[in-house]
């Protein structure tokens, strides 16, 4: 039963991987790679750890290091795309000319 929910949970992890690395190279501009990208890293490796974790052990040194790890994908991935789309809209990359209205706001 074990092993059954390891490999769901890696072929899980695979197709997400699968579909944000598909969604960033067809993606029309910048924005919404940043989106696939979170996406990748987010669903794609979570359960790929959840499934090393269950297979070694929660008190095994795999186990442990891959709950760190998927913390810190949980606390610093959307951190930073959110500072990259930021970065990208401060610096004036356009949007997709198919998006919705972007109306700025005026800076002091």
């Amino acid at each position: 039963m074990k092993d059954v929910l390891v490999v769901v949970l890696a072929v899980v992890g695979l197709a997400f991987s699968l579909s944000g690395a598909v969604g960033i190279t067809r993606m029309p501009d910048v924005y919404c790679r940043i989106q696939c990208s979170t996406k990748n890293v987010t669903m794609g490796a979570l359960p790929l750890l959840l499934a090393v974790t269950i297979d070694k052990g929660f008190i095994s040194p795999y186990g442990a290091r891959a709950l760190l790890i998927a913390f810190l994908l949980l606390v610093l991935s959307p951190l930073s795309s959110h500072a990259l789309a930021r970065a990208a809209y401060r610096s004036g990359v356009r949007m997709w000319r198919g998006a919705v209205v972007d109306v700025p706001r005026r800076r002091p």
